[in-house]
């Protein structure tokens, strides 16, 4: 037995001895090639173990790279090689977006394979580049690569608007019990702890005596997550808030059909059929996605009087809509919105997105892009104008609820207002994904968000997937991909504040400074055995 593990051991320093040694376009590939199989471990697939053999990968070839005579260069590249790879793969659907008016956008495509996925990874050969300035050897490069990582992605998620989609915490997409700590240090904390836990097996690589006790250590760690995670599962039932009865209504309008004029009739008949199915349901409170009516709503009244007939019964309507303002200038503000309508149709309250997408609903340098012929893919004259959320606000029949428009539930730290809400509402158009992963990923983060926040979410999808999803993250109900109907179901209770809906990213800090104290004592615990 002992000699079967040393022979396992040996092989496995030969191994890390062999990647190290990887020069020129060889240690760009191999980094090209583990970015894409690391993606396979975010939803729908959940590999986890992938990501954490990627990042131990990377460590190796960032080691490999401190031979070059320019060490800071070569970890760049192979950051942003890994990049390309990770998020081309894990983000490919993004390129259905294009093909929804391929006259205009398809064109678009090649670039957008390359550039956005491109320009992603630069944040991490950023990180990778601060990284290898610090490189240490032994265990101290572990800490060290871990904090410059994870400091990257939340660059990632914060500069220009962020795009924090597929942190690596979402990586534990297949362990609903591991996601449980995002309770306490959120989805950032996660993921310098998974960062950590993948680089960490980096040392079994090394010729050193100690090199399993960081791994083990890390190992033991996350089984602890797992465990006290299933646990919380296992004990945590918030019930049911009395009374409200949801139905989330999926309509499942094909986004090239959703504004034609020989359609428009036929989806706003669908939303009112679908809401109206099954009359002897007690149903409380209706919910349409994202810009479901197929028109500005305010404009028509007809369909004003169908909503009146709709919310009869002291029944609550909120539906997502464009939304237009006229200035006294004559200009006019386009909106990306939420509408609350009470008893007979009265308007309560409205939402203004307030995180708008990039290229989607504004274009950035307009000038700039518009003169090379890229546009924007919503088609509103010059953009939405973002509102000033995020808001909590009164629904008759149910608690607080703070809408969330599709792209706005990414956001770690950045979904709740001054007024702690009762339950989320987030609409969304994922039809522009195509039968992708996107959607699944998208949902999963709408867990996450719940688990950090313990605050449940109502999530009407135009073409899926719709769910409710209790404040531990558990789907209590759900309409698949692709399919018409309804989502009838209960509100869950929202949990008491959690530690990270308390102190936000302040536990995120505190980990990174101890990865940066690890760091610095590991350099000493090495030179002293040096001497």
């Amino acid at each position: 037995m002992i000699v079967t593990i040393r022979s396992i051991s040996s092989q496995i320093i030969k191994g890390g001895e062999f990647v190290r040694s990887l020069t020129g376009w060889r240690r760009h590939l191999l980094a090209f090639v583990v970015g894409l199989f690391s993606a396979l471990s975010f939803a729908p697939f959940g590999f986890f173990p992938f990501l954490l053999i990627a990042f131990a990968v990377l460590v190796l070839l960032i080691d490999g790279a401190q031979r070059l005579r320019r060490p800071i260069w070569g970890a760049a590249i192979v950051g942003w090689t890994f990049g390309l790879g990770h998020f081309l793969a894990g983000l490919y659907w993004v390129g259905y977006a294009f093909t929804v008016d391929a006259s205009a956008h398809a064109w678009q495509i090649p670039f957008v394979a390359f550039l956005f996925p491109g320009w992603l990874a630069v944040y991490l050969a950023a990180g990778f580049a601060v990284a290898s300035a610090l490189w240490r050897p032994g265990v101290a490069r572990i800490f060290i690569f871990s904090a410059a990582y994870a400091a990257a992605e939340w660059v990632r998620g914060h500069f220009l608007t962020g795009f924090p989609w597929n942190l690596p915490a979402y990586g534990w997409s297949a362990s609903l019990g591991v996601l449980q700590s995002a309770a306490l240090i959120g989805a950032y904390g996660l993921t310098l702890l998974t960062i950590l836990l993948g680089a960490s097996l980096a040392r079994l690589c090394d010729k050193d005596s100690r090199a399993y006790l960081m791994p083990s250590a890390m190992t033991v760690l996350f089984a602890l997550l797992w465990v006290g995670g299933d646990v919380r599962l296992a004990t945590v039932h918030p019930g049911d808030v009395p009374g409200v009865r949801l139905r989330l209504v999926q309509p499942n309008v094909p986004q090239n059909e959703k504004y034609l004029r020989r359609y428009v009739s036929r989806n706003w008949e669908r939303l009112i059929d679908l809401s109206n199915a099954h009359a002897n349901e007690p149903i409380t409170h209706l919910i349409w996605p994202e810009a479901a009516p197929p028109f500005l709503l305010t404009r028509e009244p007809v369909a004003l009087d169908d909503i009146s007939v709709l919310t009869n019964g002291n029944r609550v309507l909120m539906t997502g809509a464009e939304r237009v303002l006229a200035t006294p200038d004559g200009d006019f503000h386009y909106f990306n919105s939420l509408y609350i309508f009470a008893h007979g149709g009265q308007l309560l309250d409205v939402y203004d997105k307030f995180h708008l997408v990039p290229f989607g609903e504004y274009l950035p340098f307009s000038d700039l892009l518009t003169a090379i012929g890229i546009n924007k893919l919503v088609d509103s004259p010059g953009g939405f104008t973002p509102g000033d959320g995020p808001h909590s606000y009164a629904v008759t029949g149910a608690p607080p609820a703070g809408p969330l428009i599709c792209y706005e539930i990414l956001f770690p730290g950045a979904v709740v207002g001054g007024t702690r809400p009762g339950w989320f509402v987030n609409v969304t158009d994922d039809s522009w994904f195509g039968p992708s992963t996107g959607p699944y990923q998208h949902l999963l983060t709408a867990q996450v968000r719940a688990i950090e926040e313990g605050i449940p979410v109502a999530r009407a999808a135009n073409t899926g997937i719709s769910a409710v999803i209790d404040p531990l993250g558990r789907v209590t109900a759900s309409l698949g991909l692709g399919q018409m109907g309804v989502v009838d179901a209960n509100l869950p209770k929202a949990l008491g504040a959690t530690p990270y809906a308390r102190v936000g990213n302040l536990a995120f800090l505190v980990l990174v400074l101890m990865c940066a104290i690890g760091g610095y004592l590991g350099s000493l615990t090495m030179k002293t055995d040096r001497s």
